[in-house]
């Protein structure tokens, strides 16, 4: 489905029959995005309805003609879950080992391909699930959406040098939950 301008435009003008469109189209293309972030539907959810109504404020500040609305929602989706993250950042802290430039190098060493186990989208987020809050979403930004290291210290209120640790924490602990799941894989067919 497209969204089209008259959509935008009845949404920016609160026809609500413009506004539930313009949020199935939203759901659909951002539901994924925000479970990322969150363990559970229903909070994922509730960053996808805050992020909704930034978009609607939004569509009267910005020219329709000129908008990529896919790429401008997506980013007011992503400052949402960011938003959201800082927020509740004192119930999702972690403790942060020092660990030296050597030390950050090396743990980025060697890593063997573990693909045989295709696994698929929502078994991907799972196993982001089962590692620290903080490092799951420096993961996130860094490998899946794309940002550097100075950008996730700003986004996230930590150091570039934190945000090298927790992925490189984040890679190790889903390196190590993936070869758990290859060895029970490979135990289940030998005979």
């Amino acid at each position: 489905m497209q969204v089209t301008k008259q959509i935008l435009l009845g949404s920016a003008e609160n026809d609500r029959r413009s506004q539930k469109v313009l949020y199935e189209y939203c759901y659909r293309q951002f539901i994924r995005l925000c479970m990322r972030y969150y363990s559970n539907h229903e909070d994922a959810r509730h960053a996808l309805n805050n992020g909704f109504l930034k978009i609607v404020n939004g569509l009267q500040n910005v020219d329709l003609d000129e908008l990529n609305f896919a790429a401008w929602a997506k980013r007011i989706i992503v400052n949402t879950l960011i938003d959201e993250y800082r927020k509740n950042k004192n119930h999702n802290r972690v403790i942060v080992a020092k660990e030296t430039e050597s030390e950050l190098a090396n743990s980025a060493e060697k890593v063997e391909n573990l693909g045989s186990l295709e696994l698929n989208y929502q078994e991907i987020l799972d196993l982001l699930k089962t590692i620290p809050p903080i490092s799951a979403h420096v993961f996130t930004l860094y490998v899946i959406d794309g940002y550097n290291h100075k950008e996730i210290g700003e986004l996230l209120e930590i150091s570039e040098g934190t945000s090298k640790w927790h992925l490189s924490t984040a890679r190790k602990l889903l390196r190590d939950r993936l070869e758990l799941m290859e060895n029970r894989y490979e135990k289940r067919f030998v005979i």
